[in-house]
């Protein structure tokens, strides 16, 4: 079963940096490389969401942490000149401490109460933006620069996107790449002790109280992880956007993060990959039947919720109930 996993990781890998950009060079749709860039943003994100569900909490505030993300790292870059490089993980650090803040009182809370305050979170968070001199309002922030040379002892490990024929190749492969460290870290982090603790709080929160186990820790630290994600997402959409506003993430964001957990599968540290990359093409794709598109697209995600509720990578669970049937 390891050497499976370990195989599908390799083949995946292959298709992202070696077959997908094959295909578009042969196909000159260099627009696809924002198209993928964008996916793989919103999985990272996604899988933030993912680790608040694994705790046992329904996290519908991710575009909060998105927006966030992306302003800090706009503000540093526009303001302060600082590298994107640094400004990056600044961002994703700023929002661990934002996500500490509002933490400590929210996460107390269980079902519907967590996921209404989450969800409010968004809509604060857009009419701070709003409201803030140094978000410049409605205006938003423009003229954010791309990424500038990242180099070290002299030699340059990546280039000035500036320099490329197409800065958007250079996002493709910056996002794929953080996308696999960011599930490869998830997938590390579900399997090792932490990872099981917070499994037992989603199973039994009472249970695992009476054992010695440090609930508000666990939650703490999953949801500083979960918002980190999503700081991330929002600086990379930043810089790729040039541009960011107040209206860049919202509640219909934060709860597409929310469908994409669910469409790929609650169970599955890869759920957020497969969601979103079928939400994202089939909302594309429908886009063709014009006006029933909404329509549509509603039907499609209820007829799978209803006979997928563990996601679509659940039908290799069926496929192996069938294979012990026969």
């Amino acid at each position: 079963m390891r050497k499976l996993a370990i195989l599908g990781a390799i083949i995946f890998a292959f298709v992202l940096f070696m077959a997908i950009p094959a295909v578009i060079t042969m196909t000159g749709r260099k627009d696809l490389y924002f198209t993928f860039t964008s996916v793989a943003l919103l999985s990272i994100a996604s899988a933030g969401v993912w680790l608040t569900f694994y705790m046992g909490r329904i996290n519908i505030g991710q575009g909060a942490y998105a927006l966030i993300g992306g302003y800090v790292a706009g503000i540093l870059m526009t303001q302060y000149q600082l590298s994107f490089w640094l400004s990056l993980p600044l961002a994703g650090l700023f929002c661990v401490f934002i996500s500490i803040l509002i933490g400590l009182p929210i996460l107390r809370l269980r079902g519907v109460y967590f996921a209404m305050v989450t969800l409010v979170s968004t809509e604060v968070a857009r009419l701070t933006a709003m409201a803030l001199p140094i978000t410049q309002g409605a205006k938003g922030l423009t003229n954010i620069p791309l990424p500038d040379e990242l180099s070290l002892f002299g030699m340059t490990l990546i280039p000035s996107f500036s320099s490329l024929s197409n800065s958007n190749q250079g996002f493709y492969f910056l996002s794929v790449t953080l996308m696999l460290i960011a599930f490869a870290l998830m997938y590390r982090l579900v399997t090792s002790r932490f990872g099981q603790l917070c499994l037992s709080l989603q199973q039994n929160e009472e249970l695992a109280s009476s054992i010695g186990v440090n609930i508000t820790s666990l939650r703490i630290i999953a949801y500083a992880i979960s918002s980190f994600l999503g700081g991330i997402g929002g600086a990379i959409f930043a810089s790729l956007s040039q541009s960011i506003y107040p209206s860049s993430f919202t509640v219909q964001d934060s709860v597409n993060f929310m469908l994409n957990c669910f469409l790929g599968g609650l169970n599955y540290v890869f759920g957020p990959i497969l969601g979103t990359f079928t939400l994202y093409f089939g909302w594309d794709l429908l886009f063709q039947t014009g006006k029933y598109q909404l329509l549509i697209y509603s039907i499609i995600i209820i007829l799978l919720m209803l006979f997928l509720p563990n996601g679509l990578l659940s039908i290799r669970l069926w496929k192996a109930k069938a294979r012990g049937a026969v």
